[in-house]
């Protein structure tokens, strides 16, 4: 049995080599000794005319900045929020009229009013409450007397289709005055 199966490798392994010198043989025969038309291709390009290489584009001198950080906050600590919001109470009390910073910030206060959208109303026990959309998609329910905007707003008047408020803006250096502000219902996407 283990002679058959040598015979049978052996017999196998010849037929290989048979078949793989026919095959060369094969492919020695079509090769083609003739490389006129690569040659001629060749001269074509070497007689074209020569283009001209586009200059460097000019190099404009950039004129050094210095950088003086004397009266500047170091941005490496941090920011000192009490002291804006005690300033902020100084200006207001010269004219009468200023914000309260001393209450919690309200969430829709972290929105400008015109990334802030009214998209429909709500009653809630006799009581109509608005719906925002904020910029970053949350709808948030505000009703009378809550605080929206970055100038303090505060809503006056809720209706179907609007909401108005008045909000506390910078007037002249040292002045605050109130200025009227208003969302309308936005139409359906």
């Amino acid at each position: 049995m283990v002679l058959i199966n040598n015979s049978l490798q052996l017999a196998s392994m010849n037929l290989l080599k048979i078949i793989c010198c026919l095959l060369l043989v094969n492919l020695s025969g079509c090769v083609d000794n003739d490389v006129s038309d690569l040659s001629q291709y060749i001269n074509t390009i070497k007689v074209r005319p020569k283009g001209a290489i586009k200059p460097l584009p000019e190099i404009k001198i950039v004129e050094p900045f210095i950088f003086n950080p004397e009266g500047l906050r170091d941005p490496f600590r941090p920011v000192e929020k009490r002291a804006n919001i005690d300033n902020l109470n100084n200006i207001g009390s010269n004219s009468g009229i200023h914000p309260n910073t001393s209450r919690r910030k309200e969430e829709l206060e972290n929105y400008s009013l015109d990334t802030l959208r009214m998209v429909g109303t709500l009653t809630i026990n006799n009581g109509l409450w608005a719906l925002i959309k904020a910029s970053d998609g949350t709808i948030h329910r505000v009703r009378k007397g809550n605080h929206i905007g970055l100038n303090y707003g505060e809503i006056s008047r809720i209706s179907a289709d609007k909401i108005e408020l008045i909000e506390i803006v910078p007037d002249t250096p040292g002045a605050w005055r109130k200025q009227p502000a208003s969302i309308v219902l936005a139409e359906a996407e």
